[in-house]
């Protein structure tokens, strides 16, 4: 009977694959990643979405194929067309749609859910890693919000809504205008072309339940300091009665080695003795335990972790300003970084997918990674905290169309964006939320409000706006944009080959870095998004003529460092649909130099002896 029962089980698991292989098909007209094959379409990246506030045994995850609608923009859908893949953007090829939506039309989304036993009878909260753009949620016919903003996570308690019973009617409406609207978009586009990409609508990050108590955690902040051995948390609560207590307990590994507790009201500032410092080479994180008392009892507890690590400015023997990492110099060097995928645009195919870009770079001898123009989910960030990846966060931009001059000390074509109200207002929200968001994240050491002019707007007011923000980490004012006499750095752009800003103008007020430079192209027949009119900075026939003026750039950073040089972004980590400016194909089947060369090349510029501090 055993025996029967679970060969019962065995059928009635494949049944549902091929029922779900039979609504969905992934689109193949494109060059696809190794994973692409790997997705199961019955549980696509199934792993907890926030390892920043983890209730592991109560969520659950609601990827997977879903009915979708395009239809008018004024209109809502009669019937449904078919299924769409959740996460996947209706463009992506692993959506199993792979359909343009535009301004004028509106993308709906449908699916009836049961709810597990273990979420019913408490509240519910439905979870959004990332919606591009305007998004309005019905529960069983009801609407129960709206957000607009494509990269920073939101939720809305769903149980008013809910009908007795685990059945459940979902509903999403999402709008999109992509280039043709003033919101932050980032490198989305109507039509792509040279450095401008496929449009990215809807979901895009993972949907998921959560059961939580009257009264919850919704929310904390860590805040390291390295030089007084603390850790600060703070948390924000739900319906707290003025007795309950806020409980902060450090763990390393097993082992409580610090706790406290306070109103919950007030910030816990906890000791620590004999702290492991994190950095690339050794990212060691220390494990939380957040508990909400009351009456003595834990009545919500979440789990997190944080780093001790600073981030900050000191000045070498030459008066030149320096970045620091945990008070000593350490020149920061990596790729920028787009973060498409050839299948799911903005979202990988799998969580091992998402790793093997970032392992990739740390073989090849980064410490450093810029994400650029766009926002990833928060696995990324802790992966990138776990392994010991630097990261300089750009805000996604939008609104362009301002002139732009990208040398520092000159006056020439620059101005700034004069954005509407509404514009505005667009920005200062996302970049609000999204470092909200992203926080506790201690891979994070930079943020960069602006990159190239592209809709740069009151450059002053809104660096200064972020360092108040988050006075923990440095701010880039504007990567390679119209310069200010504000943020923490100076930063050019000079392809291909690298530049810097002059130490005797520029160094004993700012920091200065090389935000982006080489863009070192050559095609690899077979793995090109196109046949032709692929593009590059420069191009190259082979990989090794492609590595030799490489490593002439390294070289030449050797020198650059002891003028006043802190940090360089090399162009790019992969490439993405027609550039093939990438050390890495788009569909991530070869590295085109090899891992050992570029490990050799890129370690010189981490060399001590470069630059001696004060």
């Amino acid at each position: 009977m055993k025996i029967k029962t679970i060969l019962a089980g065995i059928f009635a698991l494949l049944i549902i694959q091929l029922h779900a292989q039979t609504q969905w098909k992934l689109k193949t007209d494109k060059i696809l990643t190794p994973w692409a094959i790997q997705v199961n379409p019955n549980s696509p990246l199934p792993e907890y979405p926030r390892p920043q506030l983890v209730r592991s045994n109560n969520w659950q995850n609601l990827n997977g194929l879903w009915d979708y609608a395009i239809v008018p923009k004024k209109e809502t859908p009669t019937r449904f067309e078919g299924k769409i893949l959740v996460p996947f953007a209706v463009e992506s090829a692993l959506s199993g749609v792979q359909k343009t939506v535009g301004k004028d039309s509106v993308l709906w989304y449908k699916n009836e859910i049961a709810i597990s036993s273990a979420l019913q009878g408490k509240q519910v909260l439905l979870h959004f890693g990332a919606v591009d753009w305007q998004t309005e949620v019905f529960i069983n016919g009801k609407s129960v919000g709206i957000h607009e903003g494509g990269y920073d996570p939101f939720s809305f308690n769903i149980t008013s809504a809910l009908k007795k019973g685990a059945a459940q009617e979902i509903k999403i409406r999402v709008w999109d205008p992509t280039d043709e609207g003033p919101q932050p978009r980032g490198k989305q586009v109507k039509k792509p072309h040279g450095i401008w990409y496929t449009p990215v609508t809807g979901i895009w990050q993972t949907v998921w339940l959560e059961a939580v108590p009257e009264s919850y955690i919704v929310a904390t902040k860590q805040i390291p300091d390295i030089d007084a051995h603390t850790i600060t948390v703070s948390g924000t609560f739900t319906t707290t009665q003025p007795t309950d207590k806020f409980k902060v307990e450090v763990l390393e590994g097993n082992q409580v080695i610090a706790e406290s507790t306070s109103a919950t009201a007030d910030a816990i500032v906890l000791k620590l003795n004999n702290e492991k410092l994190w950095s690339p080479t050794n990212p060691f994180l220390y494990d939380l335990r957040i508990s909400l008392i009351r009456n003595n009892k834990a009545i919500d507890q979440v789990t997190s972790y944080f780093a001790m690590r600073k981030i900050s400015v000191g000045t070498d023997i030459k008066g030149i300003k320096r970045i620091l990492l945990n008070n000593q110099f350490l020149f920061q060097f990596g790729p920028l970084d787009q973060g498409w995928w050839p299948d799911g645009l903005y979202t990988p195919p799998t969580e091992e997918a998402m790793k093997f870009d970032v392992d990739e770079l740390k073989k090849m001898g980064f410490n450093m990674i810029r994400k650029h123009i766009k926002v990833e989910s928060a696995r990324y960030y802790n992966y990138c905290d776990k392994v010991g990846m630097l990261l300089w966060q750009d805000m996604p931009s939008g609104d362009l169309g301002n002139g732009w001059n990208p040398n520092p000390g000159t006056i020439n074509n620059e101005s700034e964006k004069n954005r509407t109200a509404e514009s505005e207002g667009y920005y200062k929200k996302e970049w609000n939320a999204i470092i909200e968001a992203l926080h506790n994240f201690p891979s994070i050491v930079v943020w960069v409000p602006f990159n190239e002019a592209w809709g740069q707007f009151k450059t002053i007011e809104i660096t200064e706006w972020t360092m108040k923000k988050d006075p923990s980490r440095l701010v880039n004012s504007a990567s390679g944009g119209n310069f200010f006499n504000t943020g923490h750095f100076t930063d050019i752009h000079s392809y291909p080959q690298p530049g810097m800003p002059r130490p005797d103008l520029f160094g004993k007020t700012s920091i200065l870095v090389l935000g982006e430079y080489g863009g070192l192209g050559l095609p690899i027949e077979g793995n090109t998004w196109q046949q032709k009119n692929n593009w590059g900075y420069q191009s190259f026939k082979t990989a090794d003529e492609l590595f030799a003026k490489y490593d002439l750039f390294t070289t030449r950073l050797t020198e650059l460092i002891p003028l006043g040089l802190s940090a360089a972004v090399y162009t790019q980590t992969t490439d993405v649909e027609v550039e093939v400016n990438g050390l890495i194909t788009y569909d991530r089947k070869v590295t085109k130099v090899p891992l050992a060369q570029l490990f050799k090349s890129n370690t010189k510029v981490y060399n001590p002896s470069l630059v001696k501090m004060k």
